[in-house]
């Protein structure tokens, strides 16, 4: 069997299908009635572009130079020096899976019909990305109004057979070798096209759409992390309880707390001390709280997701094609919906990771971890045990913080004040990818420690579903408590198996 395809049609795609084509390597083909769509749509822009009036996008320039009309001889030019002007990006290359994703939701925009587009533009969009050729986009460029620019002018480039990509095989290449080897015909663009290819919201959304889908594992992960925290720390399972959980009837606690009841449930650890003699009523409020911080940061993420489905089902162009015919600006290409909630969700990651951190550095302090040896050292003062990777987790929460400091709030303006405020949700976005990154270090940190203070509680045993996550690490050649080893590949081997879901899918149990 060839490689899958994700169908793209008149509706939106489904946030499932941009992971699929953004990391599974997934292809693309447009069905009948996209094709369709884009034609009509089409025909409404051959028509005014023989109109005499100035039609913006059609037969004007462009922002600040709009009131200027282009004669029927400078459009193809206009159209070129658009995409090469606004192809304007800098600094580091930004990762495949993005611009795979930010392809697939303009192609996306295109196939709804109301851009404009001719047939054999939106096409080359889906064979680029059938072949696995993929633009090369810098870090600098979108200030995430009229569109992410500068990331989407640098697809276009590459569809007019201009600038650089990677092909299939990851390699470097001009754009014209690697199209004409994967048999794809550069597109040359006609009115319209221009700006139909670059006035969207789709690398800050795209993005959003990744960070969803790492958030889903690791906000279930930080709970696995917590019932292991809680367990080895001697600390009570009483405030997860049903009852008590509903008396603040936030959905994402209590699925929080059904986790860890779910995950605690039988360990031998927590028995040890459950009964009338044990005299600890409260713990710390990163072990007690955990179910209500997870809980609102699972609840930003079913926000940030309800934003993300509304704007998967958007047609974001400036001008559009209305179903009547009409071809009308608008600003539906401002970013502020996607920045907000970007945004939120950073700030969710950093407290998430700083509640994880505290639990970390409850192991490691002999006052507080209810007789585990100092710093989990196997023998305290020759060996430093899990001191530094605190340390690091902690240099990792600081760094969240300050990527926490909201972008959407700041705005530059551009292109001689015509363009006067901007969303800067691509920052927004290119921020919470480096924050994902940091919750997943955090999370694994605090695996990795107490999957260590639950070896030192033996013979005491640890619940099914938290020993079968301790016992993963050993598997992964993650030894248990003994002199001091280079600990740093075993936190990137944790990280790895954070990473991927090995953590969710060792415990057994169908979490939510």
């Amino acid at each position: 069997m060839g490689t899958p395809q994700v169908v793209v049609g008149t509706g939106p795609v489904s946030p499932e299908d941009v992971v699929r084509v953004a990391r599974d390597g997934w292809g693309v083909r447009l069905a009948d009635e996209a094709l369709a769509a884009v034609a009509a749509s089409r025909d409404v822009v051959e028509r005014l572009a023989g109109d005499d009036r100035p039609h913006y996008g059609v037969s004007t320039g462009f922002g600040a130079l709009a009131t200027r009309h282009i004669p029927v001889a400078q459009r193809a030019q206009l159209q070129r020096s658009l995409i090469r002007s606004h192809a304007a990006g800098s600094g580091p290359e930004v990762e495949r899976e993005v611009v795979r994703a930010l392809m697939l939701l303009r192609l996306s925009t295109l196939a709804t019909g109301r851009t404009g587009v001719r047939p054999e533009t939106a096409c080359t969009y889906a064979a680029l990305l059938d072949a696995g050729i993929t633009p090369v986009v810098h870090e600098y460029g979108s200030l995430g109004c009229s569109g992410d620019l500068a990331p989407l002018s640098a697809v276009a480039l590459a569809v007019m057979g201009e600038g650089t990509v990677r092909d299939a095989a990851r390699v470097p290449r001009p754009a014209a070798d690697a199209l004409a080897d994967a048999g794809v015909v550069p597109v040359q663009l006609a009115e319209k096209e221009g700006l139909a290819l670059v006035n969207g919201t789709d690398g800050m959304l795209g993005m959003l759409l990744l960070a969803l889908a790492d958030l889903r594992r690791l906000l279930t992960t930080a709970d696995v992390a917590a019932a292991m925290s809680v367990e080895a720390l001697l600390g009570t399972d009483a405030v997860f309880a049903a009852d008590l959980q509903a008396l603040r009837p936030h959905p994402g606690q209590a699925a929080s707390a059904a986790n860890l009841r779910a995950l605690l449930a039988g360990s031998g650890v927590m028995a040890s001390h459950r009964g009338p003699e044990c005299t600890r009523v409260q713990d710390a409020y990163s072990l007690r709280c955990a179910p209500q911080v997870h809980g609102a940061a699972r609840d930003t993420l079913g926000h940030a997701a309800a934003v993300a489905d509304r704007e998967l089902a958007a047609a974001v162009d400036n001008p559009v094609i209305t179903l009547d015919g009409r071809v009308e600006s608008n600003g539906n290409f401002h970013g502020a919906p996607v920045g907000y909630v970007l945004d939120f969700l950073a700030i969710a990651v950093a407290d998430v990771a700083g509640m994880s951190e505290r639990r970390t550095d409850r192991f490691l302090d002999a006052a507080r971890s209810h007789g585990l040896p100092p710093f989990l050292a196997h023998d305290a003062g020759v060996d430093s045990g899990h001191m530094i990777a605190q340390y690091t987790a902690a240099g990792i929460v600081s760094e969240l913080k300050r990527l926490a400091v909201p972008a959407s709030v700041d705005s530059i303006p551009s292109s001689a004040m015509q363009e006067d405020h901007v969303s800067m949700g691509w920052h927004a976005a290119r921020k919470l990818r480096r924050a994902v990154d940091g919750l997943t270090r955090v999370l694994a940190i605090e695996v990795l420690t107490a999957a260590r203070a639950l070896d030192l509680r033996a013979p005491l045993a640890p619940a099914a579903a938290t020993g079968a996550v301790r016992d993963l690490l050993r598997s992964a050649g993650v030894p248990g408590p003994g002199p001091d080893r280079h600990l740093a590949p075993e936190i990137e081997a944790v990280v790895e198996l954070v990473s991927t879901g090995a953590v969710l899918t060792a415990t057994s149990l169908s979490l939510s």
